[in-house]
């Protein structure tokens, strides 16, 4: 069993930045590789980022190049994402998972969801 909790949410303005984590706990949550996605209002989980348990890793959906970054701190079960200039359409309800498929990008390759954390950018 892996439990994820995610945290950072919150409310930021157009053009800000949000540091997103989610800590990973569980005996064999170094087996899974981590991945971020997105849910807005009336639209499909989105893909974000992944990365492997090692951090050595990385896979990131074409739109979200450039603003957004995956990584692992240092000696701490979590997996983060730092987001830049945000949007208003960067609002959406925000996941953490755990997952051993492939593709990365697909949520059916992910065995662990946690319960997320809501993201909301004001214009």
């Amino acid at each position: 069993q892996v439990q994820l909790v995610e945290s950072g949410g919150g409310l930021v303005q157009a053009g800000g930045s949000l540091r997103l984590s989610c800590t990973a706990s569980g005996r064999t949550v170094s087996r899974y590789f981590m991945g971020w996605f997105r849910q807005a209002p009336g639209k499909e989980r989105e893909f974000i980022a992944a990365i492997s348990w090692s951090g050595t890793s990385t896979h990131y959906a074409d739109s979200m190049k450039g603003r957004f970054t995956i990584f692992r701190p240092n000696a701490k079960n979590t997996v983060d994402l730092q987001m830049n200039s945000l949007k208003p359409e960067d609002t959406a309800v925000y996941y953490c998972a755990a997952g051993r498929l492939v593709p990365v990008v697909e949520t059916t390759s992910y065995e662990y969801w946690g319960q997320g954390t809501q993201v909301t950018v004001s214009s």
